[in-house]
């Protein structure tokens, strides 16, 4: 099913992407599952046949607003990645494309961010796979930034899951503070999520003041709730 769902974005006419777009506010505002195709309808003033006509289900739509989203986001990258072969350009391409692809789809970021867990079947299968396509494309980047940097004797390393996985916490949490109509532009939050993340927040230090060792050897217990009183 997920196959014939999937087809390129451009088949659908724009009173579908109009429907999706609307949808996704929708979800990013209630919520996917307190939401109904009755929601939809009204929002989009489209009649439950017409809504029909265009999707199966509820579901799908969410199906559709994902599998768009993470196509376009990595098919664009693919695009810009033939502007350069140097890595770290490609890595500040990486950021720039998606902080300015989720900037103008701030709703779309949010859904795909709360959402993920509420497709099944082939229809989470195929966006799954869609989202590790993208997943190893940016770790394979920061591979090469590594690689580049161990060439020119920075042997220090950063494990390249937690790298991978950090960047994309810093690029996707911003739907819940970053207002593209603000003083911050988009060119401003790229730049300086990109000096961030490739210079750190203490730009030039070496990392020795950094260095740390607990005070104890013993492993502190953390939990929400207060020990008992003996």
């Amino acid at each position: 099913m997920a196959a014939n769902l999937s087809t390129d974005f451009s088949r659908y006419d724009q009173k579908l992407e109009f429907i999706l777009r609307t949808s996704a506010r929708i979800f990013a505002e209630k919520g996917y599952h307190p939401t109904s195709m009755r929601d939809i309808a009204r929002a989009t003033e489209v009649s439950l046949a017409g809504l029909y006509y265009y999707c199966k289900s509820k579901e799908e739509l969410l199906f559709l607003i994902q599998d768009n989203c993470f196509g376009r986001v990595h098919e664009r990258l693919h695009e810009r990645l033939r502007e350069t072969t140097d890595p770290v350009a490609k890595l500040r391409l990486v950021i720039e494309n998606h902080l300015s692809f989720f900037a103008a789809n701030m709703a779309e970021m949010k859904v795909l961010s709360h959402e993920a867990e509420s497709l099944a079947g082939e229809m989470r299968a195929h966006v799954t796979g869609r989202k590790q396509q993208y997943t190893r494309l940016v770790r394979r980047i920061l591979s090469e930034v590594q690689q580049q940097q161990a060439q020119h004797g920075h042997a220090h390393k950063v494990d390249l899951t937690v790298a991978t996985y950090a960047l994309f916490g810093m690029m996707n949490w911003i739907y819940n503070w970053y207002d593209p109509r603000g003083k911050l532009s988009v060119g401003d939050l790229v730049d300086n999520l990109a000096r961030l993340f490739l210079s750190g927040f203490l730009a030039g230090n070496t990392g020795g003041e950094l260095q740390f060792t607990p005070k104890t050897a013993d492993t502190e217990r953390l939990s929400v709730w207060r020990a008992p009183q003996t």
